[in-house]
This record gives C-alpha cells, structure tokens and sequence, in this order.
C-alpha cells in the first residue's frame, strides 16, 4: 500500500511517498522538498503571502518528481494525507487543496492530519515501529513536549512555549548578530568555534513551578540582545562565536533537561525529538548523553527528516490506515490553531 503526503504549513512544499508492508513497516520511496527560504530571507522572516504563491507553483511539480523518484503512478497511490494544521492559514489551505483533488481524481481515501504529530511519526522512517514515547518538538513556531501512547493518539501535551519558541529565537538572535536566515543552521555553524561557557545567558522556567514542563525563551533572547547592545555601545567588539555558542548552550540545557525530566517523572522510557531545532548538532549531542545517563531509548530522525516533510505526513498517513482509523471527508478544513490532541481531523 502506497501512501502520499503533502506538507504546506509555512515555507516547505514537501511531497513523500511511502509503502505500508504487511508488517507494519514503512518505506520511504520518496521525499520532494520545495523550499520558498531565500525568497523570504530579505524579510528575515516568512512571509505568508509569498509562502502560499510558492506553494502554488510549487505542488504539482512537486508531486511528479515525488512519482517519478518512486517509480509509481497517481493510480498506484492508496490513501492521500496532507496536514491540516496548525500552520500559516493561507498554505495550509493549498496543500488542503490539493490533497482533495488528488484523492478525488484518484478515488482513495483523503487524511488530514496534525503537523506535529507528523514529525513524530517521521521517525518511524529510519528507526521503525515506534513504543509509547515522549515527544520533545522544537521549531519555528513551536516548543512542546508531548506523552505519545500511539500515533493514532490521543496526544497528551505536558508543556509547550509560553512566549516564543526555540527556533524563533534561533531566528531572532541570529539577526541580532548578523547571520543569514534562517538562523539555526547559522548559529549551528558559528557556535563550534565559539565557548559556550563564556557568557553565562538565563535559563528561563528552571526555578520551582506549578508547569515544570513548559518553556520560555523570550527573556533569554532579551539577554542576549541586552549584552550584545551593552557591548557595541561601549565600542568593543562582539564576539559573534561565543554569543552563539552561549546563546545555543542556554537553549539545548533547558531544552534538554526537561525532556528528560519528564521522562523519569513520568515513566517513559523513550524519548522521540522532532522539527526543525531537533538537527541542531548541540541539542542532540546533549540529549544523547543526558539520556544514556538515565537510561532513556534517544530516538531522533536524521537532519533531513527533522525538518518540515512531506515524508512525514505520508508516514502518519500511513499508521493511520494500518490503524484503521476513519479517513477524512473532502469537506476537510484546514485549520491554522489545531489543538495538539488532534492527531487527525
């Protein structure tokens, strides 16, 4: 069973193609990413407008390399999946689209599905069938971590961002510095010649709270941008690589040790880290030795898969069939707040 996914919540137009087995296993037969990046890196930030035009261009080209690179034809697909939500109203809405269309002309079932648990499901690419887990989730828009009994849900949400999420600041502090967008894989890059240690940046929510899960970066970023302007008025120079270095230590700590945190208070012995943050080379260094250090399963897809897919719609697409969970009707509305409980709509 051929299984397609489309992905148009912001900047990506990702078309993946995957086979169910009759084990329960998923293949991946193809993974075709459309970038719109370096038309919104002179806004320094995505624009929705611009995103929903390319998306536009983009998806039917998309979807023929996606058979092409497989070697299949529309008529040898199965199901569609594409993501619901959440997401940039306007782009969701062409992915919608055109997964309708799709499933139409071809006449196979049509899912709408939760971007985040998608990138949970990716996972299952590279590692396989994936136990009851907990879901550290770090993006551009958001910073979750989620109990994750089955993919086919329900979702239960221990903690998200309470202010900006993980790549947003990544974003933001890599303009401040003056690194390209987006900021990430910059600041990624420069923070290995820089010492983490050098500026001691806050960990924001690590004192005692009622929401021990929950994440804030929104005053690390005004730390850093307070050091930063206290250094150029002073007329000294800013040392780009620590600033970095240090800035990326603060986030992946707090990022890190509430993961696992929450794994030991909970019981789970898994831990699945997902979206775009998780390719980050110091978040997953520290993972990794955090979680051996509690004897945690670190299960993290690689950089590739990390960010937004349409692999891993097509995934989710496919557990939700071998499931057999009812599919979507071709009413589907795209839905830019979608709860995180809602695994499919």
């Amino acid at each position: 069973m051929i299984v397609l996914g489309i992905e148009t919540s912001c900047d990506e137009t990702g078309v993946g193609l995957v086979r169910l087995a009759d084990d329960g296993r998923v293949e991946l037969l193809a993974n075709e990413v459309a970038s719109s990046v370096d038309e919104h890196a002179r806004f320094g930030g995505v624009v929705p407008e611009v995103a929903s035009r390319a998306h536009l261009e983009a998806m039917v080209p998309a979807v023929r390399r996606a058979l092409t690179t497989a070697g299949v034809r529309g008529r040898d697909v199965a199901a569609v999946a594409v993501t619901a939500g959440p997401g940039l109203a306007g782009a969701l809405l062409v992915g919608v689209a055109a997964a309708k269309a799709y499933a139409a002309a071809w006449d196979v079932p049509l899912y709408g599905v939760n971007h985040l648990a998608a990138h949970v499901a990716v996972d299952t690419l590279q590692h396989g069938p994936l136990p009851p887990c907990l879901a550290l989730l770090v993006s551009g828009g958001h910073s979750s971590l989620l109990e994750v009994p089955d993919l086919a849900g329900p979702v239960t949400p221990l903690g998200a961002t309470i202010d900006d999420a993980a790549g947003e600041a990544f974003d933001k502090i890599a303009r401040l510095l003056g690194l390209p967008f987006p900021g990430g894989p910059h600041i990624d890059r420069v923070a290995r010649e820089g010492d983490p240690n050098a500026i001691p940046f806050p960990r924001g929510l690590t004192g005692p709270s009622d929401a021990p899960f929950d994440f804030s970066f929104s005053g690390l970023k005004t730390a850093v941008a307070r050091w930063v302007e206290t250094r150029q008025r002073a007329g000294e120079p800013v040392p780009v690589a620590d600033v970095a270095a240090s800035f990326q230590e603060a986030v992946c700590d707090v990022l890190t040790a509430k993961a696992v945190q929450a794994c030991v208070a909970y019981g789970v012995p898994t831990l699945v880290i997902g979206g775009g943050v998780a390719a980050n080379s110091r978040l997953r260094g520290l993972a990794e030795q955090r979680c051996a250090r509690h004897g945690i399963t670190l299960r993290v897809p690689r950089p590739k898969l990390c960010t937004d897919n349409g692999a891993m719609v097509a995934a989710l697409g496919a557990h939700l069939v071998r499931a057999g969970v009812a599919p979507s009707r071709l009413d589907l509305p795209a839905d830019s707040a979608l709860p995180l409980t809602v695994v499919t709509v």
